[in-house]
């Protein structure tokens, strides 16, 4: 990985703690261009309208990053949002187009997280119990690179 993608990744990973955790708006300004494009049908158009929706949910959402990655100025990050009132918790994977040290475009995919009885289907055939592991923390449900088919740790 270069260091270009290294910082990338930082940047991207500092802006969603700051947004969506710690709810600094004037600091998340810094971290999202003034001409931020969201492509999402869910958001409001813009850096506004992303921090917007943020303001509209509740003090409890939290943002947990389970896996960024990098290549170029495109950074995916694969997270999960809870403590926004809803049954389950979201799984989202952004994709985040990254301009002059900023967010400048960013896409999603939302999902509600599986329960264990959701995902027990996908289980079959898996080994019993898997000990790989990103980031020091077990595979989540959707994946694991190591056992022959999708498995929940």
């Amino acid at each position: 990985m270069t260091a270009i993608e290294e910082k990338n990744k930082a940047i991207v990973e500092e802006a969603f703690d700051t947004l969506f955790n710690r709810r600094d708006y004037a600091k998340a300004e810094r971290f999202w261009s003034p001409d931020y494009v969201q492509h999402s049908a869910h958001i409001p158009p813009g850096r506004e309208g992303l921090f917007g929706l943020v303001k509209s949910l509740p003090p409890t959402l939290r943002h947990e990053t389970e896996l960024t990655v990098a290549e170029g100025d495109w950074v995916m990050v694969r997270g999960r949002f809870n403590g926004h009132g809803l049954p389950a918790p979201w799984i989202v994977v952004d994709t985040i187009r990254m301009a002059d040290g900023v967010l400048a475009e960013r896409w999603d995919v939302i999902e509600d997280e599986a329960t264990s009885s959701q995902a027990e289907p996908a289980t079959q055939g898996a080994p019993a119990a898997c000990t790989s592991r990103v980031r020091g923390q077990r595979q989540p449900a959707w994946s694991c690179r190591k056992c022959p088919a999708p498995v929940s740790h």
